[in-house]
């Protein structure tokens, strides 16, 4: 990989900046969900959606509210008015599912901003909704998206991810009307049931156009008995599809059955549903439905095979043939663009509670238990293997199963291993929440101490808290004083990085009286090292500067050469801050080779940037810049973008100190391009480092 480099003569001559281009923006998200096959019928609605369109005001983004009862398609016309819209915004497509009816209550406006931020190039999420929004408005100052907020239960739930440039397109669909969201120029769109020909029209595409010719009044009954609700319209043709010898007469008698006339079904089409639905589980065969039951009780909204084979106790690869059976008969849909058949997929939320009600009714109680502490354990076997291999050295306390996946989870390569962790963050927190709610507490908290390297490298601030505010809950419960210290010490460095400093503070005293009462010097010792953090970022150096020190005695007593390294490390940033810039590079020299030799090339990294920013500082810039050039190259391998920005606000610095101020302004410039969709706080801090050069930056030195 191509990186910084420095050619210098001597320091009275010129320094010469050869700089790679700053990275480039992320691929274009195209999130919005895959069109129905057998989409038809809405010409009127989207007659209705682009008179909306026309209407707009050039002075904000567009909102426009697509409503109406469940099962309607509101959310396949949504996506099928916006993919025609494409090319008039170039800047990606963004969506959310809001959950607003499903069970285990509507998402959070953190959880759908944190994705939004993630998916324009954000490496690090700030950790209160605050900064999430502030951020959020601008990346999207001068963008054109188009933004669907799907399942939406509120206006206020829309109201923080409206994105701030004109020039965008936000679609909302909801149960509600939403009327609260006319102060926000919103416009309306209610959704009503498919006119006869169009159901009809939606039937013949499922089952085949020469089935319903051959008895088409047998057909119109089927649809009339839908309500035209196109939920219901579909899984009716999906029996038929699915039974190429069942006549459409026997599904027309089928679906009325006990049930009574017409008349009976409800107003908006539940018992039309309700019935489809019951039809459809019917004629599913028993492995099938036995899957279909067991995932409507997770705690979660997307499924993939792998979690599925563990929920039914089967192989993943049966696991794949037993979802691909329930898509194919509208069951299932699948959840993202582009994504095979088997990756992923999720239901409508009818079809979710269909699913939990069948398991409630057929499933005995101990069974229903079982299936969700199976989810629990395959969510904790993941994740522990992924903690292995990205952090090994926090991989330590043990593992307690009811039911270990079979076979055992694997990954070859950190990569995928972080990008499971990631994908799978909100599995995973449902895991914890549900352990902590069944007393599974051993689980809760082993849970939380796997996710270690997703809070460690991808800085989810609200999870992070959260969950080790459960897990600590948790490893109290059940008396493990080792699990309730790694959740004292983990869980302060999440509120430090909130910048909760005195509540970490008081996390880490509670740490490191348990462990004297333990006799466990290292983690005695990493409290210590928590504390010299808390009261860092609190402001107080001195006390920060005897805990760190402390800590590093420890670490040196017992032979813990890394945690040495990095008590060292914070040691020498506490000299920065002292203006003692000849102490910090003697410690941070030291440090640099410790982890190095300890294979730890992340925290290496830091300390050359650090030592390379005290050598500048102690007057020897030209070994200074060399030393921060260095680290700007590991940090561009690692893909550590905080550190990268960090380096060349460093740069920035020495060559402002040394006058060569238009090479400054150019390293604060790209620090800045850097920390705009990271840091909001960074970001100022750089803007004002700009402002204070002078108009017209001399060029050398």
């Amino acid at each position: 990989m191509a990186g910084s480099s420095v050619q210098a003569r001597d320091i009275h001559g010129g320094v010469h900046l050869h700089q790679p281009a700053p990275p480039g923006r992320p691929p274009v998200p195209r999130q919005l969900l895959p069109v129905p096959a057998h989409f038809t019928g809405r010409a009127g609605d989207l007659r209705a959606l682009d008179a909306l369109r026309a209407a707009r005001r050039a002075s904000a983004p567009q909102v426009a509210v697509v409503s109406g009862p469940a099962g309607v398609g509101k959310t396949a016309l949504a996506s099928r008015w916006l993919s025609a819209l494409t090319p008039e915004f170039p800047d990606g497509q963004l969506y959310a599912d809001l959950r607003g009816h499903t069970p285990g209550g509507p998402a959070g406006p953190t959880e759908a901003l944190a994705g939004f931020l993630r998916a324009l190039g954000a490496a690090s999420i700030p950790g209160s909704l605050a900064e999430q929004a502030a951020l959020w408005r601008s990346l999207t100052a001068g963008l054109r998206l188009v933004v669907m907020l799907d399942n939406a239960l509120s206006a206020a739930q829309v109201r923080t991810l409206l994105p701030a440039a004109p020039g965008s397109l936000v679609v909302v669909t909801s149960r509600h009307r939403l009327t609260g969201l006319g102060v926000d120029g919103a416009g309306f769109h209610q959704v009503g049931m498919l006119d006869p020909a169009a159901a009809l029209e939606l039937f013949a595409r499922g089952v085949g156009g020469d089935r319903v010719a051959a008895d088409r009044p047998a057909a119109r009954e089927v649809v009339d008995l839908c309500a035209r609700l196109p939920l219901a319209v579909c899984l009716a043709a999906a029996q038929l599809a699915a039974r190429p010898r069942r006549p459409v007469a026997a599904l027309a008698s089928a679906l009325t059955r006990g049930r009574g006339p017409l008349e009976t079904l409800g107003v908006e089409g539940d018992t039309a549903v309700r019935t489809a639905l019951d039809e459809s589980f019917a004629a599913l065969p028993a492995r099938a439905a036995d899957a279909y039951r067991r995932m409507g009780l997770l705690p979660v909204t997307r499924y993939d095979g792998p979690m599925a084979g563990a929920v039914c106790g089967v192989p993943p690869e049966e696991a794949e043939d037993l979802l691909e059976l329930l898509l194919e008969v509208n069951l299932l849909e699948e959840a993202a663009p582009g994504s095979a058949p088997g990756d992923r997929y999720r239901f409508h939320d009818l079809v979710r509670l269909h699913a939990g009600g069948r398991a409630e009714a057929d499933l005995p109680e101990p069974e229903r238990r079982a299936t969700l502490r199976r989810f629990a354990d395959w969510c904790l076997a993941t994740a522990t293997s992924a903690e292995a291999l990205l952090t090994p050295s926090h991989r330590t306390l043990d593992r307690d199963y009811a039911h270990p996946p079979v076979p055992p989870v694997a990954f070859d390569a950190q990569g995928p291993a972080l990008a499971w962790l990631d994908e799978h963050r909100f599995d995973l927190m449902a895991a914890v929440r549900l352990a902590a709610r069944e007393g599974w507490d051993a689980s809760a908290w082993q849970l939380v101490d796997a996710m270690w390297p997703l809070f460690l490298r991808l800085r989810p601030y609200d999870l992070w808290t959260e969950a080790h505010a459960l897990g600590l809950a948790a490893a109290r419960r059940a008396g493990h004083r080792a699990g309730e210290g790694r959740m004292l010490t983990s869980g302060g460095n999440g509120l430090c990085h909130t910048g909760r400093f005195d509540e970490a503070a008081r996390w880490f005293e509670d740490a490191l009286r348990h462990a004297g009462e333990d006799g466990d010097e290292r983690q005695r010792a990493q409290a210590l090292h928590g504390l010299g953090r808390a009261h860092f970022g609190a402001g107080r150096t001195q006390d920060a500067e005897r805990h760190y020190a402390h800590a590093l005695a420890l670490r040196e007593a017992i032979g813990y050469t890394r945690g040495a390294a990095l008590s060292r490390v914070c040691l020498g940033e506490i000299a920065l801050t002292h203006d003692r810039p000849g102490l910090a590079a003697e410690r941070l020299a030291t440090a640099r080779a410790e982890l190095v030799a300890e294979g730890d090339s992340y925290d290496a990294a830091r300390a050359l940037a650090l030592l390379g920013h005290a050598t500048a500082r102690g007057g020897h810039a030209r070994t200074g810049m060399r030393r921060l050039l260095r680290a700007l190259v590991e940090f561009e391998n690692a893909g550590s973008v905080h550190w990268q920005a960090r380096t060349m606000e460093y740069l920035g610095q020495a060559c402002q100190e040394h006058r060569a101020l238009a090479e400054a302004a150019r390293w604060f410039t790209r620090s800045l391009a850097l920390y705009d969709p990271v840091s909001p706080t960074d970001a100022t801090r750089l803007r004002a480092r700009l402002r204070e050069l002078p108009p017209r930056p001399r060029p050398g030195l």
